[in-house]
């Protein structure tokens, strides 16, 4: 993952180039061939060399998985929102401590999020490599837990989870501390409180591609240019209703998906809360004061608050991006002039 940065650029810029800075397999025994990103926020993952591109709180984190057929992510819970935007390949979701209570089957270009206090895991279910960018709600969205089954398969693979969220890889000669206390599998009672959802509960928090129904309300909505809401806790201040997909657990941010056409344009406007775009397809070009950026496919970008930016689509495809805002309930933007703000 190729991260740079530029003193007259909106943010930072990661690029899904070469391999990932650490395999996943000490977070999650068995999934050896996954690579995990962090590319906004430390994540979940108890690997202490982690690498974070971009530290800054943005009020939620960002990152993504990559792995090849067959790989499959082992049973975990989260403690805050956990949403996926399949960028490629064919995956699989399944829940329950023991993979048998649902699952659910999504393809490029869809959107799903996972309730808390659930196991899930994640699968790779066509030939070659899949990648996941991921949302987890709030700066620090703690650890996960592991399912009883996990901790079997971590003792076969030489690790040990400490309390805390630090893992002990007994293969690479690391060593428990002295009086350090391990991490013990849930409880029955805890068990009980990781309860997975009816399947079709589970089943409203997918999205697919023909699902993503514009907002012709949306202040950046123009010639050519669409903007849908996909996840929102709450109705928000820049026109747009609560949900389509609503949970029991706040998110905490909202999820968009922007279309632009061929040389559509939405004019420089600023923003109250951050904003990281993820180009699922196409070539989006984002505009500022000092200069421009072309991003394409798999590329994210954090923009500033405040920041005057606009975006255009200089190519002849269309240009698909997913959207993340710092709040449940984003403000309406800015415009530097009276333009597509009526």
């Amino acid at each position: 993952m190729d991260t740079s940065r530029n003193g007259k650029a909106p943010g930072a810029l990661c690029r899904p180039q070469g391999p990932a800075q650490c395999v996943y397999r000490r977070a999650h025994p068995g999934s050896d061939r996954k690579e995990n990103f962090t590319i906004i926020g430390p994540g979940v993952s108890e690997n202490p060399a982690q690498v974070v591109h971009i530290p800054e709180a943005h009020g939620f984190n960002f990152g993504a998985a990559r792995q090849p057929f067959g790989c499959t992510n082992s049973q975990h819970s989260h403690l805050t929102a956990e949403t996926f935007l399949v960028h490629t390949g064919k995956w699989r979701f399944v829940f329950g401590a023991n993979k048998d209570e649902g699952y659910l089957d999504v393809e490029p270009g869809d959107v799903a999020t996972v309730p808390t206090h659930m196991f899930r895991g994640f699968e790779k279910r066509d030939e070659g490599t899949g990648f996941l960018a991921v949302v987890l709600g709030h700066d620090d969205p703690g650890k996960v837990v592991w399912a009883p089954s996990v901790f079997k398969m971590a003792e076969d693979f030489g690790l040990k989870l400490l309390k805390g969220g630090k893992l002990i890889d007994t293969t690479l000669g690391e060593k428990v501390p002295e009086g350090a206390e391990l991490e013990q599998p849930p409880t029955a009672e805890k068990m009980a409180e990781l309860a997975t959802p009816p399947q079709e509960e589970l089943a409203k928090y997918a999205l697919k591609p023909e699902q993503m129904k514009a907002n012709p309300h949306s202040p950046l909505a123009g010639e050519g240019v669409e903007e849908a809401a996909l996840i929102g806790d709450v109705d928000a201040a820049d026109g747009f209703k609560a949900g389509p997909i609503v949970g029991h657990w706040q998110h905490g941010f909202t999820l968009r998906r922007l279309k632009l056409e061929t040389g559509a344009v939405v004019p420089a406007h600023s923003r109250s809360e951050q904003e990281v775009l993820f180009v699922q397809s196409g070539t989006l070009e984002v505009t500022w004061e000092d200069g421009s950026l072309i991003l394409g496919a798999g590329d994210t970008l954090t923009i500033p608050v405040g920041l005057a930016h606009g975006f255009r689509n200089p190519a002849s495809a269309e240009a698909i991006t997913f959207i993340i805002r710092g709040a449940a309930s984003p403000a309406a933007p800015q415009f530097q002039t009276a333009q597509a703000a009526e």
